[in-house]
């Protein structure tokens, strides 16, 4: 069922701060910052060729970002994003296996205009797994 990594998101203060960061530091390709809204964050990519870092900032005070920087507030590793072929399929499967689907347990568009879920952590050993059909 598991394809490729998608993405690692680190959430950040500053997304501008921190994709210029990785422009001056390591000449990486990064993305302008994209308000997600419907999501409650804003978002930078950062190219890395085979895969991508998303960093994320809080927009809006009922951000999920903004809980994750209260007790973390350099920031840090939020999620990973692994592609599955078919998200409905993937949902039907990861719920028969007992782990949990955040929020409404239905797919929603996400940050790259595809479908998504989110997988508790607690299912997880401690990861918030983001599923994204490919």
């Amino acid at each position: 069922m598991l394809g490729q990594l998608n993405h690692v998101a680190i959430a950040v203060p500053n997304v501008r701060e921190a994709g210029e960061m990785y422009r001056k530091k390591f000449g990486a390709k990064v993305s302008d910052a994209v308000p997600q809204p419907d999501h409650g964050v804003t978002t930078v990519f950062v190219d890395l060729g085979n895969t991508k870092l998303e960093l994320l900032e809080p927009l809006g005070e009922n951000s999920p970002i903004a809980g994750f920087l209260a007790k973390n507030p350099k920031g840090g590793i939020h999620h990973v994003c692994i592609e599955v072929d078919d998200i409905n399929a993937a949902c039907e499967q990861v719920t028969a296996e007992g782990i949990t689907i955040t929020g409404t347990g239905k797919p929603r568009i996400g940050a790259h205009g595809k479908p998504v879920v989110f997988l508790h952590p607690k299912d997880l050993y401690g990861t918030l797994v983001e599923l994204e059909q490919a």
